[in-house]
């Protein structure tokens, strides 16, 4: 029997409310408001606004001085939504396609059960955060003193998980989500008739080069025990059918799940960029911009989160040495400031369940709300044990 299983419909309205109502980074004034109503009502302590739009709940119980950071995601992303149910995103070009819909859901009933159930000696706190889609808002929060105001000891995630069996854990030590960064190149040559090549400096062939040489950067610059991703994923020119352009940019994006592998990446790109502009006597600029660092869970966090998700969903619903993803999530940025753990909860391979996230079509599986909230409360009363 589900620990949270009588809050099961009050999670789903909330959660289907929310996904009528998505709401894009920095902008969730409704489901902040939501919650921070949702948490007062319960009985916790509430502060809103950290980090412009996040909040957070405090419960204590007890003089224990552990405390255990539980954290949410709340924004939406510019999908149009392509479903027909009942709760679809009510505003056009906006819709809850990664499940944090579903993730705040979750922590709303774990928070409410806590409150009025919970058995355990420390301080328990929520927070639920803005804009974790850009990676800007777990930085936002920690910015605001987040675990200064709100000290804890180690601080917990979990994220939904299409193509992984409904209600199934899988956790690891270590790396287990990608840093992301993205680059831009801006090649300056010199425009020409098309019937004329040798009269002009063609950035569309320095650009080609650039793609060409950056094809080996992984596969000869890049220990092969590394996991790393270069993609290039945008070539613009300002030229036309007969004219050779004078201007190529070149976007894309990288991934990795170490810091010495994304300053490998930068470095050995801005020096093969510069070199081959150099040789075919063009200006460029480079910039590469780092949105999200690698989310690196600690060793005992991971034992932690995997011991107890086999409490809750059984030995054989977990696994705890799952491989990286390659995807990136700004939790990282948390775990940079306290020892924790990502978690991931499977949100099944079949049906609504399996859809990917960052599609149309998806939705986040209401069959998991219990599981994840129970995760939650058995998180909270295992490691801040109240004295028997």
């Amino acid at each position: 029997m589900s620990t949270t299983e009588k809050y099961r419909d009050a999670m789903q309205a909330w959660r289907h409310d929310i996904h009528r109502h998505p709401e894009l980074a920095f902008e969730e004034r409704r489901t902040a408001d939501t919650v921070a109503a949702l948490l007062r009502e319960f009985g916790l302590e509430v502060h809103a606004g950290i980090g412009d739009t996040g909040v957070v709940g405090v419960l204590r119980r007890g003089g224990g001085p552990r405390a255990l950071g539980l954290r949410a995601d709340m924004d939406a992303l510019l999908i149009q939504e392509q479903n027909e149910f009942e709760h679809r995103s009510r505003h056009d070009g906006k819709m809850h396609a990664c499940g944090h819909d579903g993730h705040t859901a979750m922590l709303l009933g774990a928070a409410r059960y806590l409150a009025e159930e919970g058995d355990f000696d420390g301080t328990a706190v929520f927070i639920f955060q803005p804009a974790e889609e850009h990676g800007a808002g777990a930085r936002a929060m920690i910015d605001d003193g987040l675990f200064e105001r709100f000290p804890v000891d180690a601080v917990y995630a979990i994220h939904n998980f299409p193509s992984l069996d409904t209600g199934r854990f899988a956790v690891r030590p270590g790396p287990i989500m990608a840093a992301e960064d993205n680059f831009e190149i801006a090649i300056h040559g010199v425009g020409h008739h098309a019937a004329m090549p040798h009269l002009g400096r063609d950035p569309i062939v320095i650009g080609a080069e650039i793609v060409t040489a950056m094809q080996s950067l992984v596969s000869r610059r890049v220990n092969p025990m590394d996991n790393a991703v270069v993609s290039f994923t945008e070539f613009i020119t300002d030229g036309t059918v007969n004219v050779v352009p004078a201007n190529v940019t070149l976007k894309g994006d990288t991934r990795s799940l170490r810091l010495e592998v994304q300053d490998l990446i930068e470095a050995t790109m801005g020096r093969v960029v510069a070199g081959i502009c150099s040789a075919h006597g063009v200006e460029h600029e480079f910039s590469y911009r780092r949105n999200f660092v690698p989310t690196i869970n600690t060793a005992n966090e991971a034992a932690v989160a995997a011991r107890v998700a086999a409490a809750v969903a059984g030995d054989e619903n977990v696994t705890g040495e799952t491989g990286p993803v390659m995807t990136s999530e700004d939790f990282g940025y948390m775990l940079q400031c306290r020892p924790g753990a990502y978690i991931l909860l499977g949100n099944g391979k079949d049906g609504v369940g399996g859809c990917s996230l960052h599609n149309p079509r998806y939705d986040f599986n209401d069959e998991i709300l219990t599981r994840g909230a129970d995760f939650w409360v058995a998180l909270v009363e295992s490691e801040l044990r109240a004295a028997r």
